[in-house]
């Protein structure tokens, strides 16, 4: 099977498998090929599940020749995060704590892929316990940016996101607390979708900030993030925070019509110490949605300088409750970073979590009135590139910032405010590497996130390039 046959998206892959035109079988041997192939390179996966994906390869091949074909990820590689619990599959998070964990169960995002036809083909890289956005993690090494082998691919999903990118698996399931999805997505030129909280269950995913937290897909095209959401999302008695509003067609949905939507730009904020390459294709990209139809309209979202300080104060809180009698009895086990920030996370004042909840209640009020003038936010996914492995300062046009401090910016609003946003690729800088729009909406309105994406992604060909690899 050729390269470029496995480099397509799901969305083209799904109906040559339900023809048997191309083998399920067939797919995961030249997918897995090209893993171990990569792996020296980009360390993305902690985990490779050989075996029992083969063995769901054959089970996909057997079902589809005798007529039962699930839908469209039925025999497609797939890879997990690894901190979403994967029965008899061991579930690190990224950390020495659970080097040695097999879970007994799955995790119910897990579980819907499996009943929908996934092949499993490994559990991804990540920064250690999801905290983190560089996935340069001190105990199974940095994963890399396949753009640019030297850098980071983000993270704290970035093991996924570089995956998918360099068609090591056709998409990944992943987790977003202050931009985990969102920023791998943009920094490797994919297509990552964080939905509105409650939309996916987080049964089963080891938790960062439980009321931070967010399951969603990172994929190569919009459409193929519209399917894997189909699949994972709904209620769930498993985790209380799981909605029961209904669960559109994605896929569907999303082809609809954008003209006469609204474009909401804000005013201060989401566009201000960006890299001027960046800037540069984000307002080219609103120019492109004005030429589909869409009307841009100034919006102003009072309280987003408190973000960094709010999403910290929850982050840090709940984070350190679940990580507490890990830290009474193998402190020593984490690397240096994390464990700074988990016993910071002890002394928290419990007035400052309180605060911040408060002040987010008020964030999320303003979001809902900006959201009355327009149907969409763009901005900017992150307002820097990524650097070299090992370092931490980035340059965010007029300012010199930590790159958690830039690459969490322009994503922590929506994990406070809980509403759905995506990245999708919107070009490339000078040197090469990837440009991320982000583009957010109402709580539970992923449809018209979706639409609006997929209206852009399909006017434009940035989605359609492919790293050098050889």
């Amino acid at each position: 099977m050729t390269e470029e046959l496995i480099s397509r998206p799901i969305s083209e892959l799904a109906p040559l498998l339900r023809k048997r035109a191309i083998s399920p079988v067939e797919l995961f041997d030249a997918t897995l090929q090209r893993i171990h192939r990569l792996q020296p390179k980009l360390n993305s996966f902690i985990t490779i599940t050989e075996e029992k994906g083969r063995q769901a390869a054959i089970r996909a091949e057997d079902e589809i020749r005798h007529g039962y074909y699930r839908g469209p990820l039925h025999g497609i590689p797939i890879s997990i995060k690894d901190l979403f619990a994967t029965r008899g599959v061991r579930t690190t998070a990224g950390s020495r704590i659970l080097a040695n964990w097999v879970p007994d169960y799955d995790a119910t995002a897990v579980a819907k892929l499996h009943e929908a036809g996934m092949v499993m083909i490994g559990k991804t890289h990540m920064h250690e316990f999801a905290y983190g956005v560089t996935s340069d993690n001190p105990h199974y090494g940095p994963a890399r940016n396949p753009w640019d082998a030297m850098r980071v691919p983000g993270g704290s999903s970035g093991g996924s996101g570089a995956a998918v990118a360099s068609s090591q698996c056709a998409a990944s399931l992943a987790s977003d607390s202050g931009g985990s999805i969102r920023i791998p997505s943009a920094v490797c030129s994919v297509v990552g979708l964080k939905p509105t909280y409650g939309r996916v269950s987080r049964h089963g995913a080891i938790p960062l900030a439980w009321s931070l937290d967010h399951v969603g897909p990172i994929a190569k095209t919009v459409e193929d993030a519209a399917i894997v959401l189909s699949a994972t999302a709904g209620p769930d008695s498993k985790d209380l925070s799981s909605s029961s509003r209904f669960v559109p067609d994605y896929q569907k949905e999303m082809m609809g019509d954008i003209r006469g939507l609204r474009v909401g730009i804000p005013l201060h904020f989401f566009l201000d110490h960006v890299d001027p390459e960046i800037g540069y294709a984000v307002n080219r990209a609103i120019r492109k949605l004005e030429a589909l139809g869409m009307k841009a309209v100034e919006i102003d979202i009072p309280g987003l300088e408190n973000c960094a300080a709010m999403e910290a104060h929850i982050n840090l809180a709940e984070a350190a409750s679940y990580h507490e009698q890990y830290l009474k009895k193998q402190a020593d086990a984490y690397g240096p970073g994390v464990r700074t920030d988990l016993e910071a996370g002890r002394f928290l004042l419990a007035s400052d979590y309180v605060k911040s909840q408060r002040a987010r209640a008020w964030l999320q009020r303003n979001f809902n009135d900006a959201f009355g003038n327009a149907d969409v936010i763009v901005s900017p996914t992150v307002p820097a590139f990524p650097p070299v492995v090992g370092q931490v300062w980035v340059q965010s046009g007029d300012r010199r910032e930590h790159i958690v401090d830039a690459f969490v910016r322009f994503n922590i609003p929506y994990d406070l405010t809980d509403l759905p946003a995506i990245s999708v690729p919107c070009g490339f800088g000078s040197t090469g590497l990837p440009i991320g729009l982000q583009i957010a909406g109402r709580a539970f309105e992923e449809a018209t996130i979706l639409k609006v994406a997929h209206a852009y992604e399909q006017s434009t060909e940035w989605h359609l390039a492919s790293p050098a690899l050889d």
